[in-house]
């Protein structure tokens, strides 16, 4: 599991993505997003700029992201 530790109020799930090195690229983070792969406190999200707060959970891949704030 990967922690992301919040600089602001939040960040953008594509950035989440390539902050914990599961993409390379925002053009990679965009295409799995959008084919449906990511999920967001259980729940598939397609929304590339979709902000995530402290306490979100982001699960791709088999790999887990936990955001804290």
């Amino acid at each position: 599991m990967e922690t992301i530790i919040l600089r602001g109020e939040y960040i953008k799930l594509g950035q989440a993505l390539k902050a914990a090195g599961m993409v390379e690229s925002g053009v990679e983070a965009k295409e799995v997003i959008q084919e449906g792969l990511v999920m967001v406190n259980g729940e598939t999200d397609t929304r590339r700029g979709r902000k995530l707060h402290g306490g979100d959970i982001v699960l791709f891949d088999g790999e887990e992201i936990r955001i804290e704030g």
